[in-house]
Formats: structure tokens, sequence, C-alpha cells
């Protein structure tokens, strides 16, 4: 594993911290009156999803943390698991629990290709969680037909989208549109056709 200096110790950043896999949302370098820099940081833990503030000092070396990622391909959901499997080899399928998956699992189609993340070596692995694309495009099932002179509410409507999620959207989209979607946010961005 690398060691980082406490000032690389920068967003988008995976680190060990006190044993476990972290990621780092924000740093900021800065140094208070006379005494030495502190980089002061807002960690998310990857295995329980609390984040806490940690200040690094200038004598500090840090852990980074080896993430692997592996492609594997969407299948389909049951009670309460993800069922995925080995792009290369469809045999070879595994279930992930839901809370692992995240809120972005509701805009997965069958088929889609996403990166698992894991933490440890090869008998000690661990899952967790998934990384998605950042926007996906998806057909929209359900609309309501847009009134004429109901802006009031600024302007949108719920849809619902092939996947079964169901999203704020302007009021122009229509049944049967490709929107695109941000998995983040599970806002919509755009719409394709």
């Amino acid at each position: 594993m690398a060691m980082l200096e406490y000032n690389e110790v920068t967003e988008r950043k995976y680190i060990v911290y006190e044993g476990a896999p972290y990621e780092v949302l924000s740093s900021h370098v800065f140094r208070k009156q006379q005494r030495k820099p502190v980089n002061a940081t807002k960690l998310k833990n990857l295995i329980t999803g609390k984040v806490t503030e940690v200040s690094f000092h200038q004598s500090e070396k840090i852990d980074e943390a080896e993430i692997n990622k592996k492609e594997i391909k969407y299948l389909y959901n049951n009670r309460g698991e993800w069922w995925f499997a080995d792009p290369k080899d469809p045999a070879k399928r595994f279930p992930i629990k839901e809370e692992l998956v995240g809120p972005g699992g509701k805009f997965l189609k069958a088929n889609n290709l996403v990166d698992m993340l894991t933490f440890g070596e090869d008998e000690d692995v661990q899952i967790l969680g998934l990384k998605l694309p950042i926007k996906v495009e998806l057909k929209v099932t359900e609309a309501a037909p847009a009134v004429r002179g109901d802006t009031i509410s600024g302007g949108s409507k719920q849809i619902t989208l092939e996947t079964g999620a169901v999203i704020n959207a302007p009021l122009f989209i229509k049944e049967g549109d490709i929107v695109k979607i941000n998995t983040d946010t599970g806002e919509y961005s755009e719409r394709v056709n």
C-alpha cells in the first residue's frame, strides 16, 4: 500500500483509517495562526456509510486503500437481493444485498454493466458497493399528459421509467421518450430523442 502525506489526502481518494476503508469526501489544508498546517477532512466509511470529520496533522502519514474494481453484469432483483454475473461467464452468478446496491439501483436495466468495488485480499474480500455510470438512458413508460396552464408547480410532473423508478421531469416529456437520468442525484438530466 502507498503512504500518503497529510496534504495528499484529497477528494475522491480512498484511505485506510482505523483499519477500515474510507472515501475522502472533502479536504481543506489550512494553518491556524502560528501553528503547523492541518488537513481537515470529511471521510465516509465504505462499510458502514457513516461520515466523520478527521483532521490530519503535518507529521502524519496515511495508508492509501486498495479498492479493487471488477466489471459485473446486472441480471435481475428478487426479494431484496440483486443478482449479478461475470460478463465473460454468465454461469458465475451471485447476489448482492440491496443496501450495497444503493439508491441508484432503481435505474439498472437487465444486462447493464457496472463496477463492483471490493476491499481486501483473496479470502478476506469485502464487497463495498457498486459504482454505477453517472448517467443512464431509460425509456419513459408512463407520463401524464401536460395540462395547459399547469406551470404553477414549477413545470414538472412525475414520470415512470422502464425500470419502475418514478422521478420528476419537465412537462414536455411524453410516454415513449428516452431520457437521461443522473444516477447520483436520481434526477432528470435531458431528453435524448
